[in-house]
């Protein structure tokens, strides 16, 4: 869709809301998703279909949510547009994916060094974060609700070893939000591909390294045949989240039972997709490793190092950008210090103890 066009459809779409009158005397709306991912796309595209379709479920036809794949109704980086502008309803993506309005959106999808998916999760629900999320995006008039989390991603894909940082300088690195970031400052030239373009950019040398998502995602994208080494974990998404997001004056329009409804859809769907993510990464994984010449690494110590380093200070300057981005970063790293005390007693003592003395 050209920028003109775009422009236009959104101009009329709140003032013609998609309403229709049901036999038994109800107002029905029909509603209109767009998503960041390709449509089917494992755990992105699959679980967004699964929201639209559980709200219609739910709502017993009252809302009948269309989706849209990337590309379908709007650009995968202009979903968050279409939503705010009204061309569509509702909208699934991920908040860092536009932090060109406002760099604070990177602290909803997560930063580098940063929450694991389940801390995320308490850290919008009970831990504040979900009021400071709504108001990041109030200005624009998108609704943001939780929907999820891939859990732990991958590093990415690399057609070379990464044994110091000379091994990062000019590395044409396919790498999303703040990790782009501290990636560039460590000399990588970095770029942001659409999820769909990525196996033909790393096919055709355009990048010579790309991250997308896990195991699961990777292998059905094909990275797998286009790069040799596979580095883990990917130091800036440890528990990234996705998200449903919705117009506000759409949302304000439903009755008190059908907004409850929304909310309960994306619960719903949160807790569905890290399930999904969790099983289907285990089997690809397995896969991987027992079929195919991946050669999974971490990153080397001294990388490692001077990723947290740069990662510093590039959260450092962007809690200085607003009064909001201060909140926000106060609100969150006492929370992930917290978290990262009582992480050593339970995740990390839990899954030491499991790996140390296997019983099964």
């Amino acid at each position: 869709m050209k920028r003109r066009e775009f422009l236009g459809v959104a101009a009329g779409a709140i003032a013609m809301p998609a309403l229709a009158t049901s036999a038994r005397g109800d107002t029905t709306y029909q509603w209109r998703m767009a998503t960041s991912w390709p449509n089917g796309a494992p755990g992105v595209g699959i679980n967004a279909q699964r929201l639209a379709d559980r709200i219609t479920a739910m709502s017993g036809g009252r809302i009948t949510v269309k989706l849209f794949g990337a590309g379908e109704m709007v650009p995968a980086f202009e979903v968050f547009d279409a939503v705010s502008q009204g061309v569509c309803h509702m909208g699934h993506g991920t908040p860092y994916y536009w932090q060109g309005k406002n760099p604070v959106f990177h602290y909803f999808t997560g930063v580098p060094f940063g929450l694991m998916a389940w801390e995320m999760a308490g850290w919008l629900q009970f831990g504040g974060g979900q009021a400071l999320w709504e108001e990041a995006y109030a200005p624009f008039g998108v609704l943001p609700f939780y929907a999820g989390s891939s859990g732990v991603q991958a590093g990415g894909w690399l057609n070379r070893e990464i044994r110091s940082l000379d091994d990062l300088k000019g590395l044409r690195f396919r790498i999303a939000g703040l990790g782009g970031e501290v990636m560039r400052r460590l000399g990588a030239s970095v770029m942001l591909t659409p999820p769909g373009e990525i196996f033909s950019s790393m096919q055709n040398g355009t990048i010579d390294a790309a991250e997308w998502v896990g195991p699961w995602n990777d292998l059905a994208f094909g990275l797998d045949r286009v790069a040799k080494y596979y580095y883990l974990p990917a130091f800036h998404e440890l528990g990234p989240a996705l998200e449903l997001m919705v117009n506000k004056k759409a949302f304000e329009s439903l009755p008190p039972d059908l907004q409850e409804i929304v909310r309960g859809a994306a619960l719903a769907s949160a807790a569905e997709t890290m399930a999904d993510f969790t099983f289907h990464n285990i089997e690809a994984a397995a896969r991987m490793l027992s079929e195919s010449g991946t050669e999974m690494r971490e990153w080397p110590e001294p990388v490692a190092a001077a990723m947290a380093k740069v990662s510093k200070d590039v959260l450092s300057e962007l809690a200085a950008t607003s009064d909001l981005a201060a909140r926000i970063a106060a609100s969150h790293d006492a929370y992930l210090a917290k978290a990262r005390r009582w992480s050593r007693w339970s995740d990390v003592a839990a899954l030491d103890l499991r790996n140390n003395h296997p019983v099964p």
